[in-house]
């Protein structure tokens, strides 16, 4: 729901109560939102515990509406503010769910009952209600009620043993941007679209329980299989992939400072000849044209001598260059970008990736848009909402629909 141009609140047709403080449950409500249903978020009378975190735009410190933290994760969505320590407040959440298509939380079950909240006596006093539970370790379970975090959910899911460096003298290294709470959302969200079309079959809601722990558990590439059947334990590896013995090196830089990545020993016999013909533009295919270099066996045993001719030839061409033109013959080859590179990145800009967002305080800055796009037209990000921006207005309706 939103307001439309008269002050009015208008209904895309899926409704969303969103009672999640952790990013897990933000996330899918996020997603949702962005694609136009109208996703209510209720907080406490001093706002969700993202509000709380930083950074803060324009030396805004402290600020409820200006933490870049709430708004990455709350883009679209309306906010209610309701005290649901008393009685009223938890009539007017009631009132919310009981209105609702979707009702996300993301407390384990004692946390729950303590705010009032049974899913299971709510979908079965509302029949069409979908009650998604995005939790650190799930509804059910002796680690049900435990607390967790993005860092915790992927030491304990096992993801984290496999990323790091080749020098396993030094600790593992946990991936960048909440990838526990990424994965946990992900899972969330199908977990909703699908018992949104069960519901088209039967008419019924039920309880979706997701554990971020199961999630990021079964998330974890080559581990799980290696140990599942051969019983073999993967050991991490510096910007590849976790094997059961050591891979040769795949980072190369280049005459710009630039690093790439490119796996050198290629299985596929046509895709070396392809490298080889490469480097003979520049003088650097040497003796590797030769029939004993098709087999995959002899290149790795060989792999010093490659790594060594490769390393001169990235090193006499720049990020770029190398980049294409690898990509026009088909190889493999990406250069290691940072995250702040990929807002002038020419390829997401052709696709409108970034787009403008409204922001609380007046202005605009550009956010992440959709991660999918569909023919027919596809929803963006619109502007956070400020805390308990909506309350009057929606729990006036609420309350004239009681009257």
């Amino acid at each position: 729901m939103w307001e439309g141009p008269t002050g009015e609140l208008t209904y895309s047709g899926l409704r969303v109560v969103e009672l999640a403080q952790d990013p897990q449950g933000e996330i899918v409500g996020k997603l949702l939102a962005d694609q136009g249903a109208d996703v209510v978020k209720v907080e406490p009378p001093t706002g969700a515990r993202g509000r709380h975190i930083g950074p803060y735009a324009a030396g805004r410190v402290g600020d409820p509406d200006a933490s870049l933290h709430f708004w990455t994760y709350n883009t679209g969505k309306q906010s209610v503010v309701l005290d649901t320590s008393t009685n009223e407040g938890r009539d007017r959440r009631a009132a919310l769910i009981a209105d609702a298509d979707v009702l996300i939380t993301s407390d384990g079950p004692r946390r729950l009952a303590e705010d009032g909240l049974d899913l299971d006596a709510l979908v079965a006093e509302h029949p069409h209600l979908i009650a998604l539970s995005v939790s650190p370790f799930g509804l059910t379970g002796p680690w049900a009620d435990w607390r967790s975090s993005d860092l915790v959910a992927l030491a304990a899911g096992g993801i984290l043993m496999s990323c790091g460096y080749d020098d396993h003298s030094l600790p593992p290294i946990r991936p960048g941007g909440n990838q526990g709470f990424q994965i946990a959302a992900s899972f969330g969200h199908s977990g909703v679209l699908l018992a949104l079309l069960e519901r088209q079959a039967t008419g019924l809601g039920q309880v979706v329980d997701v554990s971020m722990h199961d999630a990021v558990a079964v998330s974890g590439e080559l581990a799980n299989p290696y140990w599942f059947y051969p019983k073999v334990l993967l050991s991490r590896q510096t910007c590849r992939h976790a094997q059961p013995s050591p891979t040769q090196p795949a980072l190369f830089e280049c005459a710009d400072g630039v690093q790439v990545y490119f796996a050198l020993i290629l299985s596929d016999a046509r895709t070396w000849q392809t490298l080889v013909a490469w480097l003979a533009t520049v003088g650097l295919d040497l003796d590797l044209g030769e029939e004993r270099y098709l087999s995959l066996a002899y290149r790795q045993e060989h792999f010093s001598h490659i790594q060594t001719i490769m390393e001169s030839f990235f090193l006499m061409q720049d990020s770029a260059t190398v980049y294409r033109e690898a990509q026009e013959r088909g190889l493999p080859l990406g250069p290691v970008l940072a995250p702040e590179q990929l807002l002038e990145d020419e390829h997401l800009a052709a696709r409108g990736f970034f787009v403008p967002v409204e922001l609380p305080g007046g202005g605009e800055a550009r956010f992440p848009g959709s991660p999918y796009k569909f023919s027919y037209g596809t929803g963006q990000p619109g502007r956070p909402p400020r805390l308990g921006e909506h309350t009057e207005l929606l729990l006036d309706v609420l309350d004239g629909a009681r009257t």
